[in-house]
């Protein structure tokens, strides 16, 4: 099931959560996209609040040169990169995966290039998450 809101889109998945994490992160890099950072909010949460969360993984992604091109239209615009996506279970048999819509995001920063940048980064995390 598809799932849009203002600043994210993604899709509801019948698979457990450890194969479609791993799912994601191959979805991403066949569209160009790294990893730079993975944080598991689970762990996190347990380890500094001693409290109980649902499995939810965020992956910074970044596509180099597309971030590249963005960063020299629009050099500060590094405060709002990685592109995140995250991966949490939803229920025993079904799981999230939601990007960050890099459109909505980058409407902020009213610059036509980084705009066009945008719109071709969404296509590409489209295009990963369509494959899950």
């Amino acid at each position: 099931m598809k799932l849009d809101g203002p600043y994210y889109f993604g899709k509801t998945v019948k698979q457990p959560f450890e194969a479609l994490l791993e799912a994601a992160r191959s979805a991403l890099q066949a569209q160009g996209f790294g990893i730079l950072t993975e944080i598991d909010i689970r762990n996190k949460i347990k380890e500094k609040l001693g409290e109980e969360f649902r499995p939810y993984v965020i992956l910074g992604a970044c596509n180099p040169s597309l971030a590249h091109k963005a960063l020299s239209a629009e050099l500060p615009l590094g405060v709002l990169l990685p592109c995140n996506v995250v991966v949490y279970q939803q229920s025993p048999a079904e799981c999230v995966v939601l990007a960050m819509d890099p459109v909505g995001a980058m409407q902020v920063v009213q610059n036509p290039e980084v705009t066009t940048v945008a719109a071709e980064v969404k296509a590409r995390l489209s295009k990963a998450l369509d494959s899950l």
